[in-house]
């Protein structure tokens, strides 16, 4: 795997900028691949790699940017608990790591960098050097995953009876003896304001 400085500039380069999530996204994903036993997640072990985020910051672009997984390929899944946190898991081995970012690790970041006086550039500096078991809190899980979300081709694909759009994966719901899209179950994130032509 490259040096932790390469994996920061190419997951810098990705995300746009710098930050403290960066640090800690390459730091996790380097941490947790190697309790796992990946050592080339982007070439020979790329098929053995599935991460789960647990959020939505700038954390997961920088595991994706390490990892090579992705919500395309679906080696990537993200599940909305708003927690600095994601499970690595070998495919192969079924060895799993939760790996979480600890909270302590932001006024931890003074006894590090005590010079820097912004606290987002204190924190990114600190976490660079910061051992990890003061910035991650490391739990050896078991993931288990449905046959419908891992990585390859779709399982199946189900037309909703309402609408007519395509599901696909096992994401359609059954209500009332119906296949509905998660849309028509009541589920709709949007409102249709011009309806298709």
């Amino acid at each position: 795997m490259e040096s932790f400085e390469q994996l920061l500039a190419e997951s810098t380069r990705i995300h746009g900028h710098i930050c403290a999530g960066q640090v800690i996204g390459v730091r996790m994903a380097m941490a947790a691949l190697e309790r796992i036993g990946i050592a080339d997640p982007k070439g020979a072990d790329r098929k053995k790699l599935y991460v789960l985020v647990e959020i939505d910051r700038c954390a997961t672009d920088a595991i994706q940017s390490v990892t090579g997984c992705s919500l395309g390929k679906r080696s990537l899944r993200w599940i909305d608990f708003g927690i600095m946190a994601a499970t690595f898991v070998n495919l192969q081995t079924e060895q799993a790591i939760r790996v979480i970012a600890r909270e302590e690790a932001r006024s931890l970041s003074e006894s590090y960098c005590p010079e820097i006086m912004d606290k987002y550039q204190r924190q990114l500096e600190a976490y660079k050097v910061m051992p990890l078991d003061e910035l991650f809190i490391f739990q050896k899980v078991q993931v288990l995953l449905k046959d419908c979300d891992m990585p390859g081709r779709p399982m199946r694909r189900v037309q909703c009876s309402q609408c007519g759009d395509w599901v696909q994966d096992c994401r359609e719901l059954d209500v009332d003896g119906q296949h509905l899209c998660r849309a028509c179950a009541g589920e709709r994130y949007y409102q249709v304001v011009d309806p298709a032509t």
